[in-house]
């Protein structure tokens, strides 16, 4: 059978056999496949390139660059702020090290950072993961059980992360990863058991070859191990884990632990400085021990810091003063349909109180926001009004019909 004349110069197809034919000088032709591919092995070249020249020693930016990021978006905590900019500078300055005949090998600076919910601890994270420039994903420690038990093994952690890289193995190697909800895989009992813990103790174990640095066979699409699936192997050495959790009733192991020293003079003198209201600024390592996290990841974390508590005047801010606080995302998505939406500082002040009212902490602040706002902006976008005012009675209204829908359907 005679070859068709028009086929691609790259596969060899004929034409019937592809969806169609680019020609090119003196006839060269490629099909339509063949683009694709190459356009594919050219962008991740070039994001491999792009990634490699993002991270350098002489750009890779100072504490206090990274601090001053931080305030534009997260507004107070700056205490956790400095802990967390020296550590991933630390890091990120013993990734790109050169290589040296002294005998000094720098650690890994892991975090794990303790603050009630809402008080930005996921935040903290991804700002200082997209002010660097490198992958970074969030998992929950909730799902992570021992292998071979019902959840998520621990390796999925790094396939997210591959996932998130675009499975360029290189670039997840220096990659962030934030463990949230670290506090939920604490040991559940100091006595022994029959039972195996397998979602607290045992999940412990198993991060412990994952934060100190080793080669890990992750499988790329995550879900259990088996025998014939094929594995990529990461290195953890280089990947920088922050660790979060509230950690909820630590303050009494704080409490306790400051309360040991009831004898000698000094005893009183200590007890008086003490400030009852945020106890979480004394936490120590040996207070997590109390709590259930084992010796040996808290010895892998060695960067403890602390979130303090949201009052009235910090809510009042996260509202309205970060480049992308709540307030200024519902005036551009109203604007985007061509109205102006101003709030009364009445408005602002009440938003804030209901916060507070359900312990909810910033991230209260945008589910109120959203129950005020629902029917407005079901409505708005078939309306023609340029500009709607919220006012402090229109918002009452809809949070006291949210309540009281909400206590028909309990």
């Amino acid at each position: 059978m005679a070859k068709s004349s028009k086929h691609c110069s790259f596969c060899g197809r004929p034409e019937t056999q592809v969806g169609f034919l680019i020609t090119g000088l003196d006839g060269a032709q490629i099909c339509n496949e063949c683009t694709e591919q190459a356009a594919a092995i050219v962008r991740d070249a070039k994001m491999g390139n792009d990634m490699a020249s993002t991270l350098d020693k002489e750009k890779l930016p100072k504490p206090a660059e990274i601090k001053n990021y931080l305030d534009q978006y997260v507004i107070g905590q700056d205490d956790a702020k400095k802990y967390l900019s020296v550590a991933v500078y630390n890091h990120y300055k013993r990734v790109l090290q050169e290589k040296s005949n002294d005998d000094v090998e720098i650690e890994k600076s892991n975090i794990i950072m303790v603050g009630y919910t809402g008080t930005g601890k996921t935040l903290l994270a991804k700002t200082i993961a997209r002010k660097l420039h490198v992958p970074f994903t969030i998992v929950d420690a909730t799902v992570l059980t021992e292998a071979g038990y019902v959840g998520e093994d621990i390796e999925s952690i790094l396939t997210r992360l591959l996932q998130v890289a675009d499975y360029n193995v290189k670039e997840a190697e220096r990659g962030i990863v934030f463990i949230d909800e670290i506090d939920k895989i604490a040991r559940k009992s100091d006595n022994p058991s029959i039972t195996r813990d397998v979602s607290g103790e045992g999940v412990q174990q198993g991060l412990l070859k994952l934060l100190e640095g080793s080669v890990v066979n992750v499988p790329p699409q995550g879900g259990r191990k088996h025998p014939e699936q094929k594995f990529i192997p990461v290195n953890t050495q280089n990947i920088l884990f922050i660790c979060g959790g509230a950690f909820d009733g630590i303050e009494r192991k704080i409490a306790n632990r400051l309360n040991t020293r009831v004898v000698g003079y000094g005893a009183s003198i200590e007890n008086e400085m003490v400030d009852r209201t945020n106890l979480l600024q004394y936490i120590a390592p040996q207070d997590l021990k109390s709590f259930g996290l084992i010796p040996e990841i808290i010895g892998r974390l060695p960067i403890l810091t602390y979130l303090e508590p949201l009052d009235r005047s910090a809510l009042r801010n996260i509202l309205t003063e970060p480049k992308n606080s709540i307030i200024k995302q519902y005036v551009k998505l109203f604007k985007m349909d061509g109205v102006d939406l101003i709030f009364e500082p009445e408005v602002l002040d009440y938003i804030v109180d209901k916060a507070i009212e359900f312990k909810l902490g910033a991230r209260g602040l945008r589910s109120i926001t959203e129950t005020i706002m629902i029917d407005q902006m079901f409505e708005m976008p078939t309306k023609k009004e340029k500009k709607w005012l919220v006012t402090i009675d229109y918002a009452r209204t809809k949070m006291d019909k949210a309540n009281a829908h909400r206590l028909k359907t309990a």
